[in-house]
């Protein structure tokens, strides 16, 4: 069986983000709370799905990227939502993702 993993707060011991460009962020409902287990898409410049991982319990997703134009597409029993984000380099780059507004 196929399945997005499971993401969490913690950057995985090892990832140098002064080389690593890393998308992270957060599901939140309408209310500003997080939404679990929502299925987060990683959308490249021209809208082509690139990844997908399961937000974890706290609504936390996390990506490894290419700098550049990306979109995040988070779906959810909540309600769908998307967000879009474009790190210029390496780092920790963040965007929250809110749904069913």
């Amino acid at each position: 069986m196929c399945a997005a993993p499971v993401q969490g707060q913690a950057i995985p011991a090892g990832v140098d983000v002064e080389k690593e460009t890393v998308i992270t962020g957060r599901v939140l409902g309408g209310d500003g709370e997080p939404v679990g287990g929502a299925f987060v898409r990683l959308l490249d410049g021209t809208g082509e799905f690139t990844a997908e991982v399961v937000a974890s319990g706290t609504g936390d997703f996390r990506f490894f990227a290419a700098p550049g134009n990306w979109t995040l597409r988070a779906l959810s029993a909540s309600g769908n939502g998307q967000a879009d984000i474009a790190p210029e380099g390496a780092g920790i780059h963040s965007a929250n993702v809110t749904v069913g507004v």
